[in-house]
């Protein structure tokens, strides 16, 4: 009988701290704590490795059955004990490259780490003897797949900023010249002033006070303006930028961050390095009734709609939770009978972007231009026969923009003339109205903004 090798146990050892995902779980763990990017990798990372533990482990191995590898005689006794479950496929290796791939979609420099470890734990499957190596192989290849099909339910964040036009903005070292306007409302704002100021210590904090005109609150020797907030405060200050034909720096303090993670600005450091370089980029903004948005405005259902999807899609994530919200904010809406551009449509609820966004349906949620001159407008239809409940299950599959229920315009400029009476609306996470008179209009590379 031949004796373990130090491969032997260093392979042993590796294998059993896959056994049920430990391995992956800890990694995640450490993951999470390095940023936000990496927790969100390590986060899909699981959902990967749940969804092909439950394919290769619950359905597959029942049903195919294959006996376990008979023992080599020099090694009478196997390194670990050998499983009771069928040999095919291998559900370590269906989990290790069900993460690898995973947490590599939404984080792809993770690739040179994860890949390779999960090959080894394919590999210490049939060297310590319980699987074949073909088992290894199916493995892999069903993990690899439920990981990419798991885009559809929850797309990847993109991991290269949105093109935006042409434009110049003043190098400022130190931030000399930058005055910032800090919300402290928003959601992840505490402490940003001391954050700011560490990396550009010449620069002016301004915290909002809504009792006075934000405008009257900033010095007319900035040389630049600076945000630090949700999107909606972003908006806000935006407008001001224009209107004193300034450059704005955006600092991603607020709970979600669309229009800052748009220009791959993911940490306040990234802001900081545009504003010492002078890197920037032009790009377009919306209005709806006269009020700017950067990002998003909505109809009818469609605020509430978001609220929900929002607060559910990083539990459960982003078609189903998109399923859930229009249930839950259709439930009890009417129809609207609106005039869009002239034309007669009757809308559950109706999304309005600045620029066109993917995926297209009801979770649209990135763009890859900021700068491609139109109002991407999409909206449920509402003269389709089981509209509603063909939209809940398109949304579970990813499959609404074929399921016919979905509708979609793109034009500079709407006019959107409501039938059914005044309807609320909402732009960059703020809700107005009601209204019966909607007018959107595009503004084409009017806001520079560092990049």
């Amino acid at each position: 009988m031949i004796a373990p090798s130090w491969s032997d146990t260093a392979l042993r050892q590796l294998t059993l701290a896959a056994n049920h995902g430990k391995l992956w779980m800890t990694i995640a763990v450490v993951m999470s704590l390095i940023g936000k990017r990496q927790r969100r990798a390590g986060l899909r990372g699981l959902g990967s490795l749940a969804g092909a533990s439950l394919v290769s482990n619950t359905v597959l191995k029942p049903l195919i059955g294959r006996r376990r590898p008979t023992l080599d005689p020099a090694h009478p006794h196997p390194l670990v004990r050998m499983p009771w479950t069928s040999s095919f496929p291998s559900g370590h290796s269906a989990s290790a490259a069900a993460f690898a791939v995973g947490a590599a979609l939404e984080r792809p420099r993770t690739a040179a780490v994860l890949f390779p470890l999960a090959a080894a734990v394919g590999y210490s499957r049939v060297h310590v003897g319980v699987h074949y190596p073909s088992d290894v192989i199916a493995g892999a290849a069903i993990g690899g797949g439920v990981a990419l099909a798991g885009q559809r339910l929850w797309p990847a964040v993109p991991t290269t900023a949105a093109q935006t036009g042409p434009g110049s903005a003043p190098a400022l070292p130190r931030g000399a010249g930058l005055t910032v306007v800090l919300n402290s409302e928003s959601g992840s704002s505490a402490g940003a002033d001391t954050r700011i100021l560490a990396l550009l210590p010449d620069a002016k904090i301004v915290h909002w006070d809504p009792d006075y005109p934000l405008d009257e609150q900033i010095s007319d020797d900035s040389r630049a303006l600076g945000v630090a907030g949700g999107d909606g405060t972003a908006a806000t200050v935006a407008q001001i930028a224009i209107d004193r034909d300034l450059p704005l720096a955006v600092f991603p303090a607020g709970t979600l961050n669309h229009f800052a993670r748009a220009l791959s600005l993911e940490t306040y450091a990234d802001t900081a390095r545009a504003v010492v370089a002078g890197s920037a980029g032009t790009v377009d903004v919306g209005r709806i009734n006269g009020c700017l948005f950067l990002n998003t405005a909505g109809l009818g259902g469609y605020p509430e709609m978001v609220r929900l999807r929002e607060r559910l899609e990083r539990r459960i994530g982003k078609w189903p939770a998109a399923a859930v919200a229009l249930f839950r904010a259709l439930r009890g809406h009417k129809p609207l009978d609106l005039v869009i551009n002239g034309k007669r449509r009757s809308v559950w609820a109706i999304f309005i972007g600045n620029g066109e966004y993917r995926p297209r349906g009801l979770t649209p949620s990135n763009r890859s231009s900021l700068a491609d001159g139109v109002l991407d407008v999409q909206y449920l239809r509402a003269d389709r026969r089981l509209g509603r409940t063909t939209a809940i299950a398109a949304s579970l599959f990813g499959t609404v923009e074929r399921a016919r229920v979905l509708g979609a315009i793109q034009a500079d400029h709407l006019v959107i003339e409501s039938h059914t009476g005044p309807i609320l609306t909402a732009h960059d996470g703020e809700v107005t109205g009601p209204v019966d008179h909607i007018d959107l209009d595009l503004d084409p590379l009017a806001l520079t903004v560092y990049r």
